[in-house]
């Protein structure tokens, strides 16, 4: 019998894709037009289910590696690590699919290989309740961490993916949450390129992401999952994307039942297949039959989404004999093996970031003698895992994390203290005369996903997902000055995936190390920073503001007044900010031969403490008197290294010609011949860093020529 064409791995993907097109009948095509695609038995061709997660680990599926939430992951700003966690996930994710075929003879939602994720929507306001999934508020360095994550999951392989991402919610949608199914996002050309849509470029462009995920809202007017100027003009067009398009969950049933953008479901078929949208997390699809009845649509045009879809499943191996498929022999014993475990501890590491150490009483000192752990999240699984979370039997707390790791002779003590944003049922706590009594009080608080989360997630806010204000809960302030009226001396562990207002808190204690959602080794990490075993090295991915006051309407996407980039306010921490165990030193900044077409710069960085550590060193980049309105100042390159006490190191950054670049009105990038200035240091550049203990940043003005004509 002769093998089908779409079956002979010796053919070309485009052969194989038209011959099983071939083959189909339309009803068989509409059946895989939805994300749970129905299977062709006669043809050998199982069902699937395209949706999956893998937001920091594979998710919703059983056993899995947590990994800290992906702000926790940008927190650590190291490329490499984030390559490897997306390594380890697509070698997870493959070996359970594999097992549930094997089990089943079919694999359901949630046990498959296109994974949803990363999300790299711009965190533009910390109301936000999702900004928890992206990689911060910067879209250099959104892509270049997302970008990674997503090399590392799908792999290298030259013919097969290991696992296909997903870059969601395309485009300009952050929030807010109750309003996501209805609200059109208006935003100039200006900040559409230059601030929402560069980290979806980089991925597309370089990183050869699989998937694009349309996002609720409406962008300009047109529903994401139906435009023509995201999907068909920017997308398809000027990036030239060859994967497929999904829509988010219940997105299409919008464009006509919310958005009005269209009179029924089967014209919104027509609009979002002309458009690009290749497969719909919905069964609006299921009204292919009477599109084509009323003439809006061709079965070409079907053929043509689902000829897109069914090359991602044909890359992902789906069709071809196991033993052809490179990743199909990952066995079982790597799904939250031991070394992975290890990876997901030094991600929590690395993400820690200290933000206060008043008299240096971090690392806890070898002669203390007594410590108290107090507060709402130090017993919190949910401080741990942060939203889109995978589930394992070793979750590490942060106080089993400091019960580990605290040394013999020390007197330890717990005691809750305070609810997470109630107050307490009796007026008097033993805490504040358990505080009293210890050296060191470990007072653990800060947003678990009850305050944050998608809508219809988060139990604590009125908002549906979405923060009202951006303080701590007024139980756990509460708590904070009732230690520090007694004297205490605190050590503030905070959770959370989005900026915290600290204000007066930071009055009241010592120190303070912000952890976000640290995964499963996140109490392990947390005390061995807090001990000295490692040195902080975390940087924020994101500016916290003082207060609400310091930023725009929640609605409104205009970027001026938002992010490090055009913010003029003095905030609370700057963008990139981050202290350590050690102090560093900076100099010789030099710039080899500034031009329009990109040039390297280097600067030296010193360890000049006595502790080894980390530092991210960064670099921005601004453009002075410009024609045209330009970020105050940009990442344009930075490196994790490592330091001795002592050592020094060059670091090399690359300015390539569109980083010289500005964007004009109509978001085209124009050259601007005139001075930039160079900033190498350990944060953004603000005197507000070096205030709070930042080292002194170097700076040097070059001039770039233009040719005219």
């Amino acid at each position: 019998m002769t093998t089908p064409a779409y079956l002979d791995t010796n053919l070309s993907l485009a052969a194989r894709v038209g011959d099983l097109l071939s083959r189909l009948t339309l009803a068989e095509k509409v059946a895989m037009m939805n994300h749970p695609t129905q299977g062709v038995p006669r043809l050998g061709i199982p069902a699937y289910n395209f949706w999956s997660e893998a937001c920091h680990g594979v998710a919703r599926n059983g056993r899995a590696t947590v990994f800290p939430q992906a702000i926790g992951m940008a927190a650590t700003w190291d490329k490499d690590l984030i390559h490897e966690i997306g390594d380890a996930i697509g070698d997870e994710g493959r070996a359970k699919y594999h097992a549930a075929l094997r089990r089943n003879g079919r694999t359901d939602i949630y046990q498959g290989l296109t994974f949803w994720a990363p999300n790299i929507n711009i965190f533009r306001d910390p109301r936000w309740g999702r900004g928890q999934e992206t990689w911060g508020e910067d879209p250099f360095l959104s892509g270049e961490m997302a970008g990674q994550f997503v090399e590392g999951l799908q792999g290298d392989h030259p013919t097969y993916l290991k696992a296909a991402a997903c870059a969601k919610h395309y485009a300009v949608h952050s929030g807010p949450e109750r309003d996501r199914h209805t609200f059109n996002a208006v935003v100039s050309k200006r900040d559409l390129y230059e601030t929402y849509l560069p980290a979806f470029k980089k991925l597309v462009v370089d990183s050869k992401v699989e998937a694009v995920m349309g996002a609720y809202n409406r962008t300009l007017g047109e529903p994401c999952n139906a435009s023509q100027l995201l999907l068909d003009e920017i997308l398809r067009g000027e990036w030239g994307f060859q994967g497929h398009v999904v829509s988010d969950c219940g997105a299409l049933t919008d464009i006509h039942l919310n958005h009005k953008y269209t009179q029924d479901a089967a014209e919104t078929v027509a609009l979002a297949l002309h458009r690009g949208c290749d497969i719909g997390c919905d069964q609006v699809y299921d009204e292919i039959p009477e599109a084509l009845a009323r003439g809006l649509i061709t079965e070409a045009d079907v053929d043509r989404a689902l000829a897109r879809t069914l090359t991602t499943r044909f890359k992902l191996g789906m069709f071809d004999p196991e033993e052809s498929v490179p990743f199909a022999s990952i066995g079982l014993d790597v799904v939250a093996c031991d070394a992975h475990r290890q990876l997901a501890y030094r991600a929590a590491v690395e993400s820690v970031v200290l933000l206060k150490n008043k008299d240096a009483i971090l690392p806890i000192k070898p002669s203390t003698r007594r410590i108290l752990v107090t507060g709402p999240t130090a017993t919190s699984l949910e401080a741990l895992l942060g939203n889109y979370y995978g589930f394992n039997n070793q979750m590490t707390t942060l106080l089993e994390g400091i019960t580990g790791r605290i040394p013999e002779g020390i007197v330890m003590e717990y005691h809750s203290g305070a609810l997470l944003n109630q107050p307490r049922a009796i007026e008097h706590s033993w805490a504040p005369v358990m505080a009293q009594a210890s050296d060191v009080s470990i007072v653990c608080v800060g947003l678990t996903p009850h305050f944050e989360g998608e809508e219809g997630e988060s139990l604590l806010t009125p908002l549906n997902g979405d923060r009202a204000d951006i303080s701590l809960p007024a139980s756990q302030i509460a708590f904070i000055k009732e230690l520090a009226v007694h004297g205490a001396k605190i050590v503030l562990v905070v959770t959370g995936g989005s900026p915290i207002a600290l204000g007066e808190v930071l009055e009241y204690v010592d120190a303070a190390v912000f952890v976000w959602y640290p995964g499963m080794e996140g109490g392990r990490a947390v005390a061995d920073v807090l001990f000295g075993d490692a040195s902080p090295a975390g940087r924020l991915p994101l500016t916290f503001p003082e207060s609400l006051e310091q930023l725009p309407p929640f609605d409104d996407y205009n970027m001026a007044g938002r992010t490090y980039r055009y913010m003029t306010a003095d905030p609370l921490y700057p963008f990139g900010f981050g202290l350590s165990y050690t102090t560093f030193a900076y100099s010789d900044l030099q710039l080899d031969a500034p031009t329009a077409a990109g040039f390297d710069a280097r600067v030296t960085v010193t360890n000049t403490g006595g502790v080894a550590a980390d530092e991210v060193v960064q670099f921005y980049l601004s453009a002075l008197e410009s024609a045209v309105p330009a970020p105050l100042a940009q990442l344009v390159g930075f490196q994790r290294v490592h330091l001795e006490p002592g050592q020094s190191l060059v670091v090399k950054t690359s300015l390539k010609p569109e980083m010289l670049m500005l964007f004009d009105d109509d978001g085209r990038q124009v050259p601007h011949p005139g001075r930039f200035r160079l900033t190498a240091g350990g944060c953004s550049p603000s005197k507000r860093a070096v205030a709070l203990g930042a080292a002194e940043p170097l700076t040097a003005e070059f001039e770039v020529q233009v040719a005219v004509g």
